[in-house]
């Protein structure tokens, strides 16, 4: 998925700035789609207003420069589905959490194990983000196919933390196993 149908995607939610759609993008609904900087939004929305997908108004604010408000054209709605329909990549899963566990026997204990309270906290703090989606507070709009990301989600996070919870043990008794005396003098 591209930069253009991650923008289409937050203006068919709502009218938004470039700004909104970058901060949404990292921190909102839609940070676990694809990455997007500010680098690739702004010119991606001057080419979809180009293209008739997006319209703009500006919004003056006392004291600032006018902000760009863009919203999503009929045009662009069209556009959105037709990118949705379109044959997906494979997803893309990368953890430095991961990495620690797999050279775990080389890592010292205390690390591994911060390591591993670290990654608990991670799904613990995304499943708090699931949950007050489904209390209706949360910055997701309403809709079955949410609700059913949402479902998904929570699912696949409460199976690695309970996974986490159930075999931390396992990694921790690795952890350090293959250090040398040397290297464990050093990471004290």
């Amino acid at each position: 998925m591209n930069t253009k149908t991650l923008c289409l995607a937050n203006l068919s939610t709502q009218d938004a700035s470039g700004y909104e759609i970058k901060k949404l993008s990292q921190e909102g609904i839609f940070s676990h789609f694809v990455d997007a900087s500010f680098g690739s939004i702004y010119p991606a929305l001057s080419r979809m207003e180009q293209e008739g997908l997006v319209s703009v108004r500006e919004e003056f604010q006392s004291g600032k420069p006018p902000s760009k408000i863009y919203s999503i054209t009929e045009l662009g709605r069209d556009e959105f589905a037709t990118s949705l329909s379109a044959p997906i990549k494979d997803d893309v899963h990368k953890s430095e959490f991961l990495l620690i566990a797999m050279f775990a026997p080389i890592v010292p204990r205390h690390a591994v194990a911060k390591a591993l309270q670290m990654q608990k906290d991670y799904y613990r703090r995304e499943l708090e983000n699931i949950a007050e989606h489904n209390s209706g507070e949360g910055d997701c709009p309403d809709s079955p196919g949410a609700d059913w990301v949402a479902s998904y989600g929570q699912r696949v996070l409460q199976n690695a933390l309970d996974y986490l919870r159930e075999n931390s043990d396992r990694l921790l008794e690795i952890a350090g196993s293959e250090m040398t005396e040397q290297m464990a003098e050093a990471a004290e």
